[in-house]
């Protein structure tokens, strides 16, 4: 079996079409300006959501992936490494389906569907095996949840939308709606299927029952009996060698027909927790053999469906399977979190291979102050398959993740000794180096009742409630300083002057949800999404910040060592320089609207900007005070920091992006 994480040769030019470039993975670089022409390269952690997979029916070493953010990634040594393929205009975009044509595979098409509104999606067409890809007029603004090529006719195409079923019978070039515009049954299409020897059969699965139609959609009738009422179909699947026999899966379950689809009968052997399937596939060489991918597991069939073997851990989620048409023992999984699963067994060992493939929600990097060879990230989103992973140099990803219980990283700190200190969705945990597993910060209720009673004011819980408050509580923002401990909650601020073992805190002049805390000295400010506070004696006194009118959400806070502070907003950045009464807008070369992030980089004495919208990283040698733009480099961005000189930028969805 293939490195499934390896990081050493991670590729792409970054930018939103294709451009692979192989380099070694180097931290100790000089720092470079982000205008110079410099190339990036995509750094992980690998693995993340895959929602759909394709095979070049010619050459199956040639495997495609789509994601739920618009892009398609390819790999040409039969999964072994993956590279960015292409982007398909949206952000937004839900790629559930690619087809590739089995007599040209040079023409590919993809159904998207937009996450963000119903009103968003297409069918794209690619002539050039997946390099530029053209969105279909005919479908523009129809959410495609499923798309079908008949495999008797691959002119023939069927896409099932949010409205009805369309179907093409020219390659795509032309689309007409075959369900009735007024059918209050035919609509909410999950899935198609096209009868293997006649492209006027079309099956229809909905979010109610199912649907089909003889004549290439003049009549439809319903198709339900055996089937449990209300019914989401997800799947449909035709036997290629006896069109009688269909298969659905659905959240009731998964079924079987042997009249074409007349009458069902409900599978046995699947447990109700595991029946939400979102996919069936069929062995091309033995057809006795099908695979159901579930939001529980992987499970299989040998003998038509009468009877099923759970081959995954239930917490493994499938939404594609491929069969290689070569090896049929040999499976691609699209799985969220896990990323593509490969297994050379049929299934029962099944192991990630997603060199080269990125689609993590990383919060946080961090450089390990005892070794500069190594950073840490944090992830969201993830479960079990995310919370911190490690990166040394010329090495592999590793998840550092034992103890914390599938729990979202929001921050990360390191004490001077190496104690890795985590701020997640449910509570503080530690990492002592050299320790297998993090611990949560626990707290004794007399020690915080002793801290309470002389630290921060207006704090309205009572300390056992407050101790027990930060423990659970989402921690946004950690800063780990020589002489204290600082942590935003959604309960309030808290701080800790011996290391973590005891603290003092709370709600702040009635506030709770905070999302950042910094300091400089015994100046501390504290923001939540829509105000700030400001203490110039160490956290005993807070004082509101007169912030402008026109801010409506914060999205981040500095500290500049001077004492100056720096907001971010969708409004663009503000800066003040006594201690929030007063404040002006920051310009000059950075843009005005969606911002997401300001970064001081103490030693180059320089502030970093980066955007949502656009794929610079602005750059300001005079305290914010003028800004130069770097080059774009293809992805928007969420945050950017350094290490060792080098610029590591945090994307959106896919990622750290890092400087060649």
């Amino acid at each position: 079996m293939r490195s499934p994480e390896g990081a050493r040769f991670l590729t792409t030019r970054v930018s939103r079409g294709v451009g692979i470039k192989i380099a070694p993975l180097i931290f100790a670089l000089l720092l470079c300006s982000p205008s110079s022409a410099e190339q990036w390269t995509l750094l992980g952690p690998n693995g993340g959501d895959v929602r759909s997979l394709a095979y070049d029916p010619r050459n199956p070493d040639h495997v495609f992936l789509g994601t739920s953010t618009g892009t398609i990634f390819a790999s040409i040594n039969d999964g072994a490494s993956w590279s960015r393929l292409a982007h398909l205009g949206r952000d937004d975009y839900v790629i559930d389906h690619i087809v590739i044509d089995p007599s040209n595979p040079s023409m590919m098409f993809a159904a998207v569907w937009s996450v963000e509104g119903q009103g968003a999606g297409n069918v794209f067409g690619s002539r050039d095996g997946g390099t530029t890809w053209t969105a279909l007029s005919d479908m523009r603004d129809k959410s495609v949840r499923t798309l079908a090529m008949a495999p008797s006719d691959p002119n023939v195409l069927a896409a099932g939308t949010l409205d009805g079923v369309y179907l093409s019978s020219d390659g795509g070039d032309h689309w007409q709606r075959i369900s009735s515009e007024n059918h209050g049954g035919l609509k909410n299409i999950e899935s198609v299927a096209i009868d293997p020897n006649n492209p006027h059969i079309i099956y229809a699965g909905t979010w109610h029952l199912a649907w089909k139609t003889t004549d290439g959609g003049i009549n439809w009738h319903q198709i339900h009996q055996g089937m449990i009422d209300d019914s989401d179909v997800f799947s449909i699947i035709v036997d290629l060698t006896n069109p009688s026999l269909v298969y659905a899966s659905a959240c009731s379950g998964i079924y079987k027909s042997e009249s074409a689809g007349e009458v069902f009968h409900k599978v046995d052997g699947i447990p109700f927790a595991a029946r939400r399937t979102r996919v069936l596939k069929q062995d091309p060489t033995n057809h006795a053999v099908v695979y159901a991918g579930t939001t529980q597991g992987l499970w299989k069939t040998i003998d038509a469906g009468k009877t099923w073997k759970q081959l995954t851990d239930s917490a493994v989620v499938v939404n594609d399977i491929l069969v290689d048409p070569r090896k049929p023992t040999r499976l691609f999984l699209a799985t969220d979190r896990g990323g593509v699963m490969v297994s050379e067994d049929g299934g029962v060992t099944v192991l990630p291979s997603n060199s080269g493939y990125t689609h993590r929600y990383v919060t946080t990097v961090l450089p390990d102050k005892n070794d500069p060879n190594v950073i840490f990230v944090g992830v969201a989103n993830d479960h079990e398959w995310g919370g911190v992973f490690s990166l040394r140099q010329g090495g592999s990803w590793q998840q550092r993740s034992t103890g914390l219980g599938g729990r979202d990283v929001f921050a990360l700190a390191q004490t001077s000794e190496g104690t890795l200190v985590a701020g997640t969705n449910r509570g503080l945990f530690t990492l002592i180096r050299g320790a297998d597993a993090w611990r949560p910060v626990t707290i004794s209720d007399a020690n915080s009742r002793t801290m309470l009673r002389r630290g921060l004011n207006n704090i309205s819980l009572n300390p056992p409630s407050a101790t027990k408050s930060l423990m659970g509580s989402r921690v946004n923002d950690i800063e780990v300083a020589s002489r204290k401990w600082l942590a935003a909650s959604s309960v309030g601020v808290f701080i800790s002057a011996d290391n973590g073992r005891s603290w003092n805190g709370g709600l702040v002049q009635g506030r709770r949800d905070f999302i950042s805390v910094r300091s400089a000295d015994n100046l501390l400010a504290a923001a939540t999404r829509t105000e700030i506070l400001v203490s110039t004696d160490d956290g005993t006194n807070w004082q509101l910040a007169n912030l402008p009118s026109q801010l409506t959400r914060l999205l981040g806070l500095t500290l500049m060592p001077e004492g100056e502070m720096l907001v971010v907003s969708p409004e663009g950045a503000f800066r003040s320089s006594n201690f929030g009464q007063s404040w002006e807008h920051v310009g000059n070369g950075l843009p005005d609207r969606n911002l997401s992030s300001i970064l001081y980089d103490p030693t180059s004495r320089t502030l970093f900007a980066t955007s949502l919208s656009s794929g610079p990283i602005f750059q300001s040698h005079d305290g914010g005070r003028s800004w130069s733009r770097g080059s774009d480099l293809g992805y928007p961005l969420r945050r950017v920091t350094t290490v060792n000189g080098r610029l590591l930028a945090i994307t959106p969805f896919d990622g750290i992006i890092a400087q060649q």
